[in-house]
């Protein structure tokens, strides 16, 4: 009997153990990097931990990065820090990506440049079009960048239909003021992913992680407008409130559990960033965050990715990139390596 009952506790952790390790293999980890190809045109170098010349790809994967989110721009100019990322970049760069072992996740802005809570640019080939023409537009747009994709044999895990998009897309057609129309936007994104692979994950995206009745209400509209989904994206930057993350990140934590529950939806914090200057700050930053969306029940937190971490801010001008002036990575970082 007593063999049975150590047999019985032994077989129970073992299983415990294999449920955590498929945790830990899938639970992606990684860096939004669109602006690589701009700084490595510009003659920007980068080092490992050691000093030592490297791919920048490469020292992320050494840092325990599994993943790579790419931006898409429609019909960018080349200005180096506001335009790039064609499609033609993007598939260039999610193939460079794929061959090192990462997972792709595209993250389609619907603009010809930055798209957030304070601008939602039509492309300016859009401009002048009907609501019916944007619905096939945005459809097609997203078939066309994932069909060339495809065709070079990478299929992202994942793809947003939109970037931080609280007030909508495609100003003034998506706003929220109507959101009957963006309601129809967004699953025509959606309609578009999947027609190329159904098993991609459509992420729909907000800033401001900790903001609970901001999520709610927004996502409570997505629902009365059976908007098609399969993931809620958050953005988590202390730095953008001016609060210290200790101060936001129980309401980070509640949110992505809540959100999990009340709408039975995956999680993942798409954008993190905490001030390069700050390194110890920064660390403890990731850490907390990597823990908040661990711990959503049933396998629901998805994963973390830092945006821009290698944007070395003597070229971007970006206070909240990872990356120290001598080449090297920020020792922040490390805290992807748990």
């Amino acid at each position: 009997m007593y063999k049975k009952i150590v047999f019985h506790v032994l077989s129970l952790l073992l299983v415990g153990l294999q449920a955590a390790s498929a945790q830990q293999s899938t639970f992606a980890k990684g860096a939004d990097v669109s602006w690589l190809p701009q700084m490595e045109a510009s003659g920007v170098q980068f080092k490992d931990e050691k000093g030592n010349p490297k791919d920048c790809l490469q020292i992320l994967k050494e840092l325990g990065m599994n993943s790579i989110r790419l931006r898409v721009f429609v019909n960018p100019n080349d200005d180096k820090a506001s335009g790039h990322c064609s499609k033609e970049e993007t598939v260039q760069m999610a193939v460079r990506a794929q061959k090192l072992g990462f997972r792709v996740m595209i993250d389609f802005h619907y603009s010809d440049s930055w798209a957030d809570p304070a601008k939602q640019n039509k492309p300016k080939a859009w401009e002048n079009h009907s609501f019916p023409e944007l619905l096939n537009d945005v459809y097609t747009h997203t078939f066309e960048v994932l069909s060339a994709l495809k065709k070079v044999g990478v299929t992202p895990e994942w793809v947003q239909i939109g970037n931080e998009i609280p007030g909508g897309l495609l100003w003034p057609d998506g706003c929220t003021h109507n959101w009957k129309q963006l309601g129809q936007l967004l699953n025509k994104g959606y309609d578009a992913t999947k027609a190329v692979d159904p098993k991609i994950k459509v992420i729909v995206h907000v800033d401001e992680g900790n903001n609970i009745d901001k999520f709610n209400a927004f996502f409570d509209h997505v629902t009365q407008e059976n908007v098609r989904y399969d993931v809620i994206g958050l953005s988590y930057y202390p730095f953008w409130i001016k609060k210290d993350y200790t101060e936001t990140i129980a309401d980070l934590e509640t949110n992505l559990i809540n959100l999990s529950k009340k709408y039975n939806k995956e999680v993942m914090v798409v954008e993190v960033g905490g001030e390069v200057s700050k390194v110890e700050n920064t660390y403890k930053l990731l850490e907390a965050t990597i823990n908040a969306v661990r711990k959503v029940p049933n396998n629901k937190g998805l994963g973390v990715m830092y945006w821009e971490p290698q944007g070395i801010e003597s070229w971007s001008h970006y206070s909240l990139n990872a990356w120290l002036e001598n080449g090297q990575p920020s020792p922040a970082l490390q805290a992807f390596k748990k």
